[in-house]
């Protein structure tokens, strides 16, 4: 297990905490910390830092090792001014850290359970710790232990960073759905007026658990309660209870519809899904072939992120990793 006591990151995410009634009288740029740039390339409050270019906090949430750590030091190489790293492993697992790049980037973290509205907790402590550690933070991206890279990162970072729509220069990368078929059902999972007056049906979301949101909306995040006390409220039926697939859709489409892409960048295959669980590729499926798969999307940009891998995968995407993942 990881001692949480010697990480910085306990500093920054107890400093958000004070922090957060005063979001409500205060414009976020406000409460911007001021960092400087240590050794690790990551940053910390104190005098500014020479290097204004905008960071990609990737949000790891994890109940078990990083077992593609040796394919994210990769993805990361040479890249360390851009970025940040945050892991929240659940207190109950067996979590132990690898080293390298994700060092000392462990966060305070709570027991989380499928289900429940605990995920949503996780979740928001990632955002809180990445806002509190660095003001240059602009873009989250969540993660679990068996996602993988689609591309490079400078690939990622232009994409995220060069959106031509001058409309909505930055926008989050969340997908919202109205029409899935089991909406009803998952709504009614509380009781059939149990989220009213505050989320009527027709403004009821879902989506994919997994993001890349602005820091704008990572703030109204962490601030926000009046929504999220509906989705802590407790399920009748379990199997149609997934909070987490509907409070980050759903509260950003009532807040600022526009300001999201309406999609995620990760992409997941359902086809041959377990429990509710998506589909697990093997050692024996990992080809060039299916990286290009993989990329795939109905939109306008490409998916950067996969899941679910085994974690014997590893070895034969190390193998490609160069050649073919992170050669665009």
């Amino acid at each position: 297990m990881v001692s949480y006591s010697r990480t910085p990151l306990v500093l920054s995410y107890a400093v958000v905490l004070c922090l957060l009634p005063l979001l409500f009288l205060f414009p976020p740029k406000l409460l911007t910390l001021q960092i400087r740039q240590n050794s690790a390339g990551t940053t910390r409050p104190g005098r500014k830092t020479s290097n204004p270019k905008p960071k990609i906090a990737f949000l790891f949430l994890t109940n078990s090792n990083l077992s593609f750590a040796p394919l994210w030091e990769l993805f990361f190489e040479g890249n360390s001014h851009l970025y940040n790293i945050y892991i929240h492993a659940d207190p109950a697992s067996s979590f132990v850290s690898p080293g390298g790049v994700f060092a000392d980037r462990s966060i305070p973290a709570v027991r989380t359970q499928r289900a429940t509205a605990t995920l949503i907790a996780a979740e928001k402590r990632l955002l809180a710790a990445a806002l509190a550690d660095d003001g240059l933070n602009l873009y989250f991206a969540l993660l679990s232990q068996h996602c993988i890279p689609l591309h490079s990162f400078r690939f990622l970072y232009r994409t995220l960073f060069t959106q031509t729509d001058v409309r909505f220069p930055y926008r989050s990368f969340i997908e919202i759905l109205s029409d899935d078929p089991q909406m009803g059902e998952r709504y009614a999972a509380r009781g059939e007026a149990a989220m009213l007056p505050e989320i009527p049906f027709e403004k009821f979301r879902k989506g994919s658990q997994f993001f890349v949101m602005t820091r704008r909306h990572a703030t109204m995040v962490v601030r926000e309660k009046r929504v999220l006390k509906k989705f802590e409220l407790p399920c009748f039926q379990k199997h149609t209870c997934y909070p987490e697939e509907h409070y980050f859709p759903t509260l950003l489409s009532m807040a600022d519809s526009d300001g999201c892409t309406h999609y995620t960048v990760t992409r997941v295959q359902w086809t041959g899904s377990l429990d509710g669980h998506p589909y697990v590729f093997g050692p024996g499926e990992v080809s060039p072939e299916l990286i290009r798969r993989l990329r795939i999307s109905n939109s306008s940009y490409s998916f950067m992120f996969a899941r679910k891998f085994s974690v014997d995968c590893l070895e034969p995407l190390i193998q490609i990793a160069r050649p073919v993942i992170f050669s665009d």
